[in-house]
């Protein structure tokens, strides 16, 4: 998800990046991966800091003195941050060197895990996870198309899974470990150790990463404007339902394990999910340049596989972890084939559709919160899997049918 524009790299203008797809040196069809591991640590800081107070939430809610519910909306107000600010501040910073904009980002998560270690006050840290919401609209509206720019176009959609390899390891390795730190050393302990990294990657970034020009003023994103480009309208579609589905269970796999009696197992299923997430990115990374479309709809198809099993088949504890596997392997990729669809639809337009994927994302992050709630309290965590199910039947449909535009079968440069 990128501020600056594809068209630039694709001139070769200050990109450091091959050109074309044939023709290169051997060293210029090489991935720069010493920087694109920058990008994957900001990423995994990200994802992880938007999602460390769910295995918090006693300590915090203790410390805080306030409910576990009401410390549980600091997860919200993250991706509320997030929501609000992504197209508004990938406008305003259009102009903004790429490397001055990914440090400014990735302090800004410093300073606001920095305040939420130390805050004891509900309110200061509300705040924090705002600004650390803001932060994360500014970085995932620049790392996927960071990526894509330091690369030859025939690795632009390997760069991305290696820069998006940072989720599935946060949310199955960052989460579980930050848990135990949490309960071993304390809460604050595990925020604090956010910052350590954080600072350590700054260092990084500027060691390391290369630097890229902004858009000139004529340049600059027009965001409604992107919605008119054919295609751009079905990938955002899919994103909001896709993610939106995903979250549903995900944000309250802790509680629906626990009713399946599996409360107690609920590492060992996260850690299935995340190696197959693993498994998934490596095999988007290797065939997305020719294969986005079938591999878009092989992910709809293994997530709503595993929601069915879950539907049906909960009592079987060896099949949960089958689904879970299923689960991470469909889900796995999704970030960089829906990122990567939205900057080819895109075309021109590609910051733009860039921008309002990341702040859909969140605003499905967010949705799944509440509207997982309120199937919790309403129904109860088994309807969790058949409306992840049904969510997924019209993402399916959309992906078929967007065969012109959106999910093409062949992709512009392929």
């Amino acid at each position: 998800m990128s501020t600056s524009p594809d068209t630039t790299a694709a001139r070769g203008e200050d990109s450091g990046a091959a050109p074309d797809a044939t023709g290169g040196s051997e060293q210029r069809q090489k991935l720069p991966l010493f920087a694109l591991l920058a990008l994957a640590t900001a990423v995994f800081i990200t994802s992880l800091t938007e999602t460390l107070p769910a295995g918090l939430l006693p300590a915090m809610s203790d410390d805080l003195q306030v409910s576990e519910s009401a410390t549980g909306q600091t997860v919200t107000i993250y991706a509320i941050g997030t929501a609000l600010t992504a197209i508004p501040l990938t406008a305003a910073t259009s102009a903004w060197r790429r490397k001055v904009l990914l440090l400014t980002a990735m302090a800004g998560f410093a300073v606001a895990n920095t305040v939420t270690a130390v805050s004891s006050v509900y309110g200061v840290t509300m705040v924090a996870r705002f600004v650390a919401g803001v932060a994360a609209g500014l970085a995932w509206a620049l790392l996927a198309g960071y990526a894509r720019r330091m690369a030859p176009v025939p690795l632009q959609g390997k760069a991305i899974a290696v820069a998006m390899a940072g989720i599935p390891v946060a949310l199955s390795l960052g989460v579980p470990a930050g848990t135990f730190l949490g309960e071993t050393l304390g809460w604050r302990t595990a925020f604090l150790a956010m910052t350590g990294l954080t600072v350590v990657l700054l260092l990084w970034i500027v060691a390391a990463v290369p630097d890229y020009p902004g858009q000139e003023r004529g340049e600059r994103p027009k965001m409604l404007g992107a919605l008119r480009v054919p295609g751009v309208a079905p990938v955002l579609f899919v994103t909001l339902v896709f993610v939106l589905a995903h979250t549903i269970l995900y944000a309250y796999v802790a509680t629906f394990l626990d009713d399946l009696g599996m409360g107690g197992s609920t590492d060992l299923v996260l850690l299935a999910f995340g190696a197959a997430s693993l498994v998934s990115i490596w095999i988007v990374g290797a065939q997305i340049h020719r294969r986005l479309r079938a591999l878009t709809i092989a992910s709809a198809l293994l997530v709503a596989v595993s929601a069915a099993l879950l539907a049906v088949l909960s009592d079987n504890t060896a099949l949960v972890y089958v689904a879970a596997l299923l689960w991470g392997l469909g889900w796995g990729g999704v970030p960089t084939l829906l990122q990567t669809a939205a900057g080819d639809a895109g075309g021109d337009s590609a910051d733009a559709a860039q921008a309002m994927l990341v702040t859909l994302w969140n605003v499905a992050m967010a949705g799944g919160g509440i509207l997982g709630g309120i199937l919790l309290d309403a129904i109860g965590s088994d309807s969790f899997p058949p409306t992840m199910f049904l969510l997924l039947l019209p993402v399916l449909g959309v992906v078929v049918l967007a065969r012109s535009h959106g999910f093409p079968a062949k992709r512009p440069n392929a």
